[in-house]
């Protein structure tokens, strides 16, 4: 079946197109307009500003879509959109979009919530999961994901296809928005993420090189790891349960910068030195994926999923990939899957809404799938929508 996707949860205008059939995802077109520079300005994103902007572009990316996908309104089976959670302005350019398709067009229309549809990006391509040639409850669940965005941190355990349990979740704030405030208060803009990791790197082989050179002095041990002079807490690593908490951090990221600033007489409008910014970017990441990864190995332990996923925009991380991935190996039994989405998919697109909507199809009788025919007649946008 080929299914239309709609994502317009926040500031990326999104709409494409998938074939889906047999527990196979193929995207056909994946058409995604940033805002990043329109919020920037404002150091994050306002509501009202990026429903303007959806309005404006969401009937040309439609049609771009379209085009590229080589697709018209007659080969299209199912339209489905983001309900929620999200910025209530947003949501609703992408939702009465849709339920104009749907009534015009008398397709089916269905709801999906946004972190279900970040869930099923894992669930596009030919091979769906590593080590596993179908997916099917028998070699894929029960599944373990990380969901880390600008607006959710969260352990959800599944044990089947649509069936979320959420085991554990931020207290405060999300791992994203912590990302998006340390990048604020050490002036690098909006978004984070990607600033700060870029900084992170910086330091990170400047740690190398500096390691490098201790191994070449004699009277110094070679096996001596660097610790970076700034150190910031892990908040809840050791907590016995799996919920996680960015606020603490955040707030020790700032005192540091303020400390900093005092010790070497520099006024708040004075620029951070480059060395100062790297470095509390690199231990802001090492503090941050640390309890990512800690909590997750944890939930596992308990849980003992075949498979571990990581789903949102923070799954770009490659430090946080990269821990995840040496700490499955290390602590896990061998057969544990580990999957996450490529890049194009694990921040905000359209391709992982029509992904979850064709196994939300699948798993509907006949009945309810010849009422989503009406289903622009009822159909409620929630931007504060829960997973169930």
């Amino acid at each position: 079946m080929i299914i239309l996707g709609i994502e317009t949860s926040c500031d990326e205008t999104a709409i494409s197109l998938v074939k889906a059939s047999a527990n196979k995802v193929e995207v056909l077109s994946n058409i995604v307009s940033s805002q990043i520079e329109l919020h920037a300005a404002w150091g994050g994103v306002v509501p009202n500003l990026a429903a303007r902007e959806h309005l404006k572009n969401i009937i040309p990316v439609f049609k771009r879509s379209l085009k590229e996908a080589c697709i018209t309104k007659k080969d299209i089976d199912l339209i489905s959109v983001t309900k929620g959670p999200g910025l209530i302005p947003a949501l609703l350019v992408g939702t009465n979009f849709a339920k104009t398709l749907s009534y015009l067009w008398e397709k089916p229309l269905l709801g999906i919530h946004h972190i279900e549809g970040h869930i099923y990006a894992n669930f596009i391509g030919d091979k769906v999961l590593e080590k596993s040639t179908k997916l099917n409850p028998k070699s894929t669940f029960p599944l373990l994901a990380l969901v880390v965005s600008g607006g959710h941190t969260q352990l959800i355990y599944m044990k089947d296809n649509l069936k979320y349990e959420i085991i554990g979740e931020t207290q405060d704030d999300a791992v994203g928005e912590a990302f998006d405030k340390v990048a604020r208060i050490l002036g690098l803009g909006y978004p984070g993420g990607p600033a700060i990791s870029a900084k992170a790197e910086i330091a990170a082989d400047r740690h190398r090189k500096n390691a490098d050179r201790r191994k070449n002095v004699l009277h110094e041990s070679a096996s001596s790891p660097y610790k970076s002079v700034l150190q910031l807490p892990r908040p809840m690593i050791k907590s016995k349960n799996l919920n996680f908490s960015f606020s603490g951090l955040k707030t020790a990221a700032l005192y540091a910068t303020k400390d900093y600033r005092k010790a070497n007489n520099l006024s708040e409008e004075d620029s951070l030195p480059q060395n100062f910014i790297e470095e509390l970017a690199y231990e802001f990441q090492e503090a941050a994926t640390d309890v990512l990864v800690k909590k997750t190995i944890d939930a596992a332990k308990k849980k003992t999923p075949k498979t571990i996923i990581m789903a949102g925009g923070v799954s770009a991380n490659k430090k946080l990939d990269e821990k995840m991935k040496r700490n499955i190996e290390e602590s896990l039994p061998s057969d544990t899957v580990y999957k996450k989405p490529n890049t194009s998919y694990s921040l905000d697109n359209a391709s992982m809404i029509a992904s979850a909507a064709y196994y939300r199809w699948r798993s509907m009788s006949k009945k309810e799938q010849e009422f989503s025919l009406d289903n622009w007649k009822i159909f409620q946008t929630n931007a504060s929508l829960k997973l169930e």
